[in-house]
């Protein structure tokens, strides 16, 4: 396929082109910012203008991520401003460019959501010229050491139900491994004193969580005569699909970081403005912190190596230091791959002796002790893989209306027998919820494709990483 790397078309208008110009613009907006770092993090809302404009209320946003913090993926979703259509277009033809380098695409997962979902598609037209994704990727460039890949989403959505659309699709992956931002200004060109008022009632009207809500406030906005006003939410429809992704679920929070609009920017123009909100989605169950990049690096290093001594190889064991981090965990999963291929996977969801210790103690287990599957043999390392799933507490659940797929592990107990799958079996193998438990309770249960039914069901979630 050929690639097609989607160049910067605002750099030089909203932000310096120049990158030692656009490092110190970044700098300035970070000075400014207000808030510090969220581990409970799920979602941002961010303003998408010129950064002289809403640099400031940007930054402020980002300031919540924990500049450690590594996200599998990053999905950018924003409205499209220049083309009108149907669904959704995720980019998946090349990478975004800045002035600060590459932001790499997700093009494996892009296409999977082509493949898997009518709403989504490839619209070049709606990439070539939309600034509301472009925008927030100099921030995350400069906030986040370790940038891994992005999901960009123009919604060109005519009508509410395609965002409800948008959601389901999305819903597997909206979970602690990724991270979810929603690029939206507020109302368009009332005057300062009216904008106040306006953008007030549309931030309320998010942070209600109720998706009925800013519907019926954004219809009435839209019948207002309000003088000038063009729209009081220009990025409705991505709003709209955080909305679908969060309400109902009151493990969500919303939390307002910071408002401006353009009249309090160098431009200073009181009588036609643009309004700008900064607005924090925490997941209050997600009570653990995040894992550094560095200690993600240690433990892989503490599981190849404990194989490798295991077969022979003269592989002293990693010395260990300043991971207070790890100290509230204690469960995990080690999964080792073959060319590409499951070939073993412990795991324990309680451990006293240390998550380094534990690890050590499954990667040898997973390779070498897994019934399933043949020991991994000396030849196979330079083609082996290894997956470490860190673990939270399990608790119980009383309905399975609350299992998210993508998000919770599900672990299954009856009369003695037990199963387990990890959070992201329901992303690997496409199934629905009862095709989850049913295979959970028939194949690894072994209770039958029913036996769920009358079964004492426990979830849980992973932070998840390899080699």
């Amino acid at each position: 396929m050929l690639s097609i790397q989607r160049e910067p078309v605002v750099a030089g208008t909203f932000y310096s082109s120049y990158s030692d110009e656009l490092i110190a613009q970044l700098k300035y907006c970070y000075d400014k910012a207000e808030g510090n770092p969220s581990d409970n993090i799920a979602a941002l809302v961010v303003p998408h203008a010129g950064y002289s404009y809403s640099g400031v209320v940007a930054a402020s946003a980002y300031t919540q991520i924990n500049r450690e913090a590594e996200y599998k993926n990053i999905f950018i979703i924003g409205s499209s401003h220049h083309v009108a259509f149907n669904g959704a277009s995720v980019y998946n033809k090349g990478h975004y460019k800045t002035p600060l380098g590459v932001a790499p695409v997700n093009l494996q997962l892009a296409n999977d959501l082509i493949d898997s979902s009518k709403c989504f598609v490839f619209n070049r037209e709606a990439h070539s010229e939309e600034h509301s994704i472009e925008v927030q990727l100099p921030f995350l460039q400069y906030r986040i050491k370790h940038l891994n890949q992005i999901v960009p989403i123009i919604i060109g959505a005519k009508n509410y139900g395609t965002c409800k659309t948008v959601a389901e699709a999305l819903r597997p992956y909206f979970n602690g491994e990724n991270l979810f931002i929603f690029s939206t200004d507020l109302s368009h060109y009332p005057t300062d004193e009216a904008a106040r008022i306006i953008d007030a009632q549309t931030v309320n009207a998010i942070c209600q969580n109720d998706s009925k809500r800013l519907i019926d406030h954004l219809n009435k906005n839209n019948n207002s005569t309000i003088p000038n006003m063009l729209t009081s939410l220009c990025g409705w429809s991505s709003v709209l699909t955080l909305l679908y992704l969060t309400e109902g679920k009151s493990q969500y929070r919303y939390r307002r970081i910071k408002y401006m609009n353009s009249s309090e920017s160098m431009h200073r123009q009181k009588e036609r403005v643009v309004g700008y909100q900064s607005i924090l989605i925490e997941d209050i169950e997600r009570k653990w912190g995040f894992v550094s990049h560095k200690n993600k690096k240690a433990l892989l290093k503490t599981a190849k190596n404990a194989i490798q001594r295991q077969l022979g190889f003269n592989k002293e064991k990693p010395t260990l230091k300043n991971m207070d981090d790890l100290d509230q965990f204690r469960g995990a999963f080690v999964s080792i791959y073959v060319e590409g291929k499951l070939r073993g996977c412990v795991g324990q969801f309680s451990s006293e002796k240390g998550l380094p210790a534990l690890v050590e103690s499954l990667a040898t287990a997973s390779a070498f002790n897994d019934e399933r599957f043949p020991p991994v043999s000396a030849r196979e390392i330079k083609n082996m893989r290894v997956e470490i799933s860190i673990l939270t507490p399990m608790r119980k659940i009383y309905s399975i209306e609350d299992i998210q797929l993508g998000k919770h592990g599900v672990h299954l107990e009856k009369d003695g027998k037990k199963g387990t799958f990890l959070p992201q079996v329901a992303t690997k193998t496409g199934w629905n919820l009862i095709e989850l438990l049913g295979h959970l309770a028939r194949d690894k249960a072994h209770i039958g494709w029913d036996g769920w039914r009358k079964a004492d069901l426990y979830v849980f979630e992973a932070i998840v990483f390899s080699n």
